[in-house]
């Protein structure tokens, strides 16, 4: 990885990343119940790390500075530190990010149908005895 500094009199560090790998990064993301959160308050505007703690009730500054971390290397934030006493971090979205964030939005329309229709995550075809192979 490599930092790229801006000079004047908003000095912004910013961390570059290879082309990410969206597979890798939907399985991270979907994988934990903090990311999606965390994500979700970042497009909603709330970018310094002390908003969004005290947003998600029950994340500690180590769990979120691990996801931090975690969606950095994925290529999906990057983090502005500002050269002012006391530092001032911010999270945005790269722009992988923001191109991702539209399967989030997917998911969350599936659960909100499903939720709706009621549905409980049974499959009729799961139960089905004539989908299952028959011992001779």
């Amino acid at each position: 990885m490599k930092e790229s500094q801006q000079t004047g009199p908003r000095q912004q560090n910013k961390i570059s990343v290879a082309t990410p790998n969206v597979a890798e990064t939907v399985e991270a993301i979907f994988g934990c119940k903090w990311s999606l959160r965390i994500l979700e308050l970042i497009r909603r505007g709330v970018s310094r790390p002390g908003a969004i703690q005290q947003a998600l009730e029950g994340l500690t500054p180590r769990v979120q500075n691990y996801y931090f971390r975690r969606m950095m290397s994925l290529g999906v934030l990057e983090k502005t530190i500002f050269p002012e006493v006391p530092p001032r971090v911010e999270y945005r979205l790269t722009a992988f990010g923001l191109r991702f964030v539209p399967i989030l939005d997917c998911i969350q329309e599936l659960q909100r149908k499903l939720e709706e229709d009621g549905l409980e995550g049974t499959d009729d075809r799961a139960n089905s005895s004539s989908d299952r192979p028959v011992k001779t």
